[in-house]
């Protein structure tokens, strides 16, 4: 592995936002284009919140299995509640990823119409004020990612707001990440090369070693935010809209250290996806000569989320 890093890629702060918003969104689209990832300080979620869901992922994750698995739903595709140890797979994979998970995606009233597509939340009766705590959780990543989307519409020249009727009641799903201590024989990635599916993925739990990109010339970059910092990456929804203007990059989580080993890893992924009837249809500005339109058939969102949940094994055909 190479001994690069992303030292270059300097944070952005989402407090400049107010003032300068042209200023960051240039900063943060050019670390998007260049990169596919960015690193954002400042971006606003309550300090206290993220430490009691800090606490709360790990009490949850140290249940008996079988309590966990009362929240795991046969054939839901991972979509809400437990995926067991050992169920995702990367894209092309050889081995499964050595993670277990629990998704939380966006609470809708009876009857809304995205309620045949998206799934209820199923919340564990331990630990206490579990709910609660992500329900507030998930909110502020909400909008964190709606001012990110903002900054990137600004970016590609589009209206700041351009995004905001595409991810009303999107179907954006938090996932609270477990990998377990490793042995000495396992597989050398936690989680396998892949791209993200969704948008924008706002990632906390970073600076725990092993999250890697893969970087143009074919070198694998390790991810190191600065304490607190939210690492955000291009999907591939977006990586679709805008042509491969904005690329969604390969990435993995390598094993860490020997002396790491031993221990646990958390982190928590916000994948901010649009609303399942939102279509996906290459953006005009982003279709030149040099760039001739690579998706000349548009999709909705909710096919797409189904084409690739196929593909790593969490639904079947």
């Amino acid at each position: 592995m190479s001994n690069a890093s992303l030292a270059d890629i300097r944070p952005v702060s989402l407090a400049d936002q107010a003032a300068d918003p042209d200023g960051f969104a240039r900063d943060f689209g050019e670390a998007f284009q260049r990169y596919g990832f960015a690193i954002v300080r400042d971006h606003g979620i309550d300090d206290a919140l993220i430490a009691r869901a800090w606490d709360m992922t790990q009490a949850l994750f140290a249940l008996p299995e079988a309590q966990k698995r009362e929240g795991f739903v046969p054939g839901g595709g991972g979509a809400r509640g437990y995926t067991p140890f050992k169920t995702e797979i990367a894209k092309g994979a050889s081995h499964v990823d050595l993670k277990e998970f629990w998704h939380i995606g966006r609470e809708l009233p009876a009857g809304h119409r995205y309620g045949d597509v998206m799934a209820p939340n199923i919340w564990p009766d331990a630990p206490a004020g579990f709910r609660d705590t992500f329900i507030q959780l998930f909110a502020a990543f909400d909008r964190a990612g709606e001012r990110l989307l903002s900054a990137i519409a600004r970016y590609l020249d589009l209206s700041p707001d351009w995004f905001e009727p595409a991810v009303k009641d999107g179907n954006s799903v938090l996932r609270l990440l477990h990998y377990p201590p490793v042995t000495e024989d396992a597989p050398n990635v936690r989680a396998g090369a892949h791209e993200d599916i969704n948008l924008i993925t706002l990632l906390l739990g970073a600076e725990e070693a092993g999250l890697e990109l893969l970087d143009r010339d074919g070198r694998w970059l390790p991810v190191k935010p600065p304490e607190g910092a939210m690492v955000v990456n291009v999907g591939d929804m977006l990586q679709r809209l805008t042509n491969h203007v904005l690329p969604s990059t390969t990435h993995r989580v390598v094993n860490p250290p020997v002396e790491r080993r031993g221990h646990s890893r958390y982190s928590m992924p916000f994948f901010l996806h649009p609303a399942p009837d939102f279509v996906i249809k290459t953006l005009p500005g982003c279709i030149t000569a040099d760039r001739p339109n690579h998706y000349p058939e548009p999709i909705t969102a909710h096919d797409y989320l189904h084409e690739r949940l196929v593909e790593i094994g969490l639904v079947r055909k």
